[in-house]
Parts: structure tokens; sequence; C-alpha cells
């Protein structure tokens, strides 16, 4: 977008201006990293997260120290292991055995990989992964053994997808399918984040207990991914949307595509979106054991996004012919709204399933179903803060009139606050007025001039009043001639 479309573009939407400048200006981030205090290959590590995700390394770099590095080096270590599954120029004979064996080969000292295809976007990572190693040897046992634990997990997922002849040639078949792929690739990045987090003692450790909510924090994200990237993977012929879902419409999957079929595509979206929303109160939930605020802010950002891109992607034919996504004034704005608190966050929740409701087409096959989700998400976020309804207040104390009002104040404590403003009101004016008389004000000429004015306001209005009175007779004389 060059210099005058974009301004034209904010002339017409300086919403969006006003978010971008907001979040620019105002945002204070809990915790600063501060690169004078580290070594070459800590700044090297920083700078390849840079070139890997701009987004990420954002809210990576804002942690709090404790987690910052660690959580760092596992999102570099986790590109690398993606960087050489998503190279399909690497054959199949070489790339099981690096995908299985990574977690060796991140201990071996110096280590780098530059078989690489020359197009292959992260390519310079695995070139310099010899800084990620240097770093690892650093990090504090507990952290390593679960970044290390994640990477032989997600190799193996990774090199059995890689040899299924089925998956490749005809991608994902059944919703389980889909599932565990995303599993793989997103729900056990959660399972390692969760564990650091709680390791570090900056989340509740009942997290641990429920990895489904962990899992779908995972699942909620890269539903996503995939239902927007659509397009793209069509291009690059590639299918995640299980064909026990796309079938339902469509004959072939290059059906879903054709202009003729678009209302089935937009049903067949329709019913992958609904597949996503059943995760958002487990995400919610999920949030709700966060003690920290950085990390906080780090795992509600994505969350925000995701809800609003699915609000983005429902019933948009537009997904079917290029890659859409969110605009990046709605994106700081909800940068701004998710990282304060987790009422807020629920608000953005709440905004976005009820736009998605609004949305809703009657004719869709999955209209009741995504109502009824829309309607789950809404009842949680209620459960969790309720909303002051004021009928409903008036109704609560009808029916129980001897139940004293929560939050209300007594009597005496009314007095009070009204007395100390009163006397805080009289103890300003004081103070003003000794300033002025200190400064050289004349209070004496002052009132003199005061008492005049009003004197000659009175005398006015008595001229006035009998001017009116001796004219009532002459008038009363015309009015019966």
């Amino acid at each position: 977008m060059g210099a005058f479309t974009k301004a034209a573009y904010f002339l017409l939407h300086p919403n969006q201006l006003r978010s971008i400048v907001q979040w620019k200006v105002w945002h204070e981030p809990v915790h600063k990293r501060d690169p004078s205090k580290e070594t070459g290959t800590e700044k090297a590590c920083f700078r390849h997260l840079e070139l890997t995700s701009r987004s990420f390394s954002a809210v990576i770099q804002e942690l709090n120290p404790e987690l910052l590095m660690p959580i760092c080096l596992f999102y570099l270590v986790l590109r690398g292991l993606d960087t050489i599954e998503d190279d399909m120029t690497i054959d199949i004979a070489k790339k099981e055995p690096l995908l299985r064996g990574f977690a060796e080969l991140m201990e071996i000292d110096g280590w780098t990989f530059t078989e690489n295809g020359p197009n292959e976007k992260d390519r310079e990572l695995l070139v310099h992964f010899d800084d990620v190693i240097a770093e690892l040897k650093k990090v504090k046992k507990p952290y390593y053994d679960i970044i290390r634990e994640i990477t032989v997990k997600m190799g193996n997922g990774m090199a059995d997808y890689a040899l299924n002849a089925e998956h490749n040639t005809n991608g994902v078949n059944t919703v389980e399918e889909y599932e565990l792929y995303c599993h793989y690739v997103a729900g056990l990045v959660g399972e390692g984040l969760t564990r650091l987090f709680v390791e570090s003692n900056l989340a509740n450790p009942a997290l641990l207990e429920r990895m489904e909510l962990t899992e779908s924090m995972g699942q909620f994200l890269q539903k996503t991914n995939i239902i927007r990237d659509i397009h793209e993977d069509y291009v690059d012929k590639r299918r995640f949307w299980p064909k026990t879902i796309w079938s339902k419409y469509v004959n072939t999957w290059d059906d879903m595509f054709k202009l003729e079929n678009r209302e089935k595509a937009l049903q067949c979206s329709s019913d992958m979106v609904l597949n996503a929303l059943k995760h958002t109160e487990e995400c919610l939930f999920y949030m709700a054991g966060i003690r920290d605020q950085s990390v906080f802010n780090f795992v509600a950002i994505p969350q925000a996004m995701a809800i609003a891109t699915l609000e983005l992607v429902f019933r948009n034919p537009a997904i079917f012919e290029r890659n859409v996504k969110i605009t990046k004034g709605d994106a700081c704005q909800l940068m701004m709204e998710s990282t304060q608190n987790l009422r807020v966050l629920c608000e953005v929740f709440r905004r976005y399933a009820r736009r998605i409701h609004k949305k809703n087409d009657p004719r869709d096959p999955n209209y009741l179903a995504i109502s009824v989700q829309c309607g789950k998400i809404e009842q949680f976020i209620e459960s969790i803060f309720p909303t002051q309804d004021p009928k409903k207040i008036a109704l609560a104390q009808a029916q129980n009139p001897n139940q004293e009002a929560v939050n209300t104040m007594d009597t005496g404590g009314t007095t009070f606050l009204i007395l100390s403003m009163v006397g805080v009101m009289f103890i300003i004016g004081g103070l003003m007025m000794g300033a002025a008389w200190l400064m050289g004000a004349r209070f004496d000429m002052a009132y003199e001039d005061i008492t005049s004015r009003v004197g000659t306001l009175v005398k006015g209005a008595a001229q006035v009043s009998s001017a009116t009175v001796s004219s009532i007779p002459t008038t009363v004389v015309h009015q019966e001639l």
C-alpha cells in the first residue's frame, strides 16, 4: 500500500489511525528487554526471532525476564524443526531422521543445517543455529528439559505425517486427523509453554491438571489459521480442511473454489468456524489461571486476534480468492484491550461472538448450531463477570425488601462524603482568595463595586415596576372604548 493509498484509507477510516496512534504512543511494556546487557549470541537469537516472526517477537520481548530467553529459544527450536518439515526440496529419506533426531542435534556444539532450499523462508535460522545451541546450554535445566521433551514429541509427530503418503496426497480425511495434526503443530507448543509458566511460578499449577485447557488454546489458534489460509494452501496444493466436512457440501476439493459453488463453500466454512468456536470457553478459563501480567499479555493477544479473525472469515467469500487478515488498526485496538485484564478480554470475545451471530445466515445448515455456540460463549462470560442489570436489581429488591443492596453506602457514610466535599471546596476557595490578597487584590474595592452595581439594578427594577403600574388604567380605558 503506497503512501497516497494509506493516507486516503485513513481519511476514510479515522478510527483505524486512532487505534494505531494510541498503541504506539500509550502502550507501555510490563518489561523491557535490555540489549546492552546481552551477549553476542543472545542478540543473534533475538535477531533470528524478529526475522522469523515480527508479531511473536514483539510479545516475547516484553515477557518477564525469568522466561524471556527460555521462550525465545523454545520458539526458535520449534521454528527450526518446522522449517525442515515444510521444505519439500528435502528428500523424505533425509527429512525423517532429521525430524526424529532434532533434539539430539540441538545438543551438538556448533551444529548448523545448510541444505534447505534457497527459497525456504527461515533458512537463515538453521544456517546460524549454532547461536541457538550456545544459548540453550545456558538455560536452567528444568526449562531445557521441557524444551527438549516437546521437541522430541513434535519431531516424531512431524515425521509420522511426512511418511503418511495418504496425507501427503489427499490431505486430512477426518476431524480426528485434523485435530491430531493441530495437536502436533500447536497443542504441543501450548503444553510446553504451560509447563514453563508453571515452572517459573507465573501461572497456577492447577493448569497442569487440566491439560485439555492447554490443548484448546493451541487448537483454537491453529484451526483459525487453517481456515484463514485456505486459498494459500490451495495454491500450494495442501489441504487441511477435513474431507468429512467439505464432502458434505461439494463433490471434489477443487469444486470448493468454483464461483458457482460459492454458497456451498461458505456453508462449509461456517462448519469449520463452528468447529473452532467450541474451544473458546476453555481458552478463557485457561487464561484465568495466569498470574503474571506479561505472561497474560503473551497468551491473550493471539487469542484476541484469533476470535477477530474468525469473525472476519465467517461467511466471507474473499477467503476463497485471496489471503485475508484483520487490519492493522483493528490489531492495535485488540492489543490495547487484551493487555488489560481478563474482564476486558472477555468483552472482546463477547463482541466478536455477537458479530458472528449477526452475520449468521438462516439458510445455512449450521445456523442453529452456530447461534447456540455464540450463546454459550456469552453465557460462559456472564457466569464469570455477571452484567449489572438495573431491572433485575430492582426486581430482586422488590422480592426481598428486607435485604440490603450490595455495595450501597449507609446514610452516615453519604452525609460524611457530602460534608467532606463541601469542606474541601471551602478550603480551596480560601486558599485561592488568600493567594489573590497576597498578590495585591483589593477586596474592599471589589465589595464597593458589587454593592453599587446591585443598588443600580434594584433602582432600575423599581422604576420599571412603577411605570408598568401607572400605565394600567390607560390600557383599560382604551380597551373599553
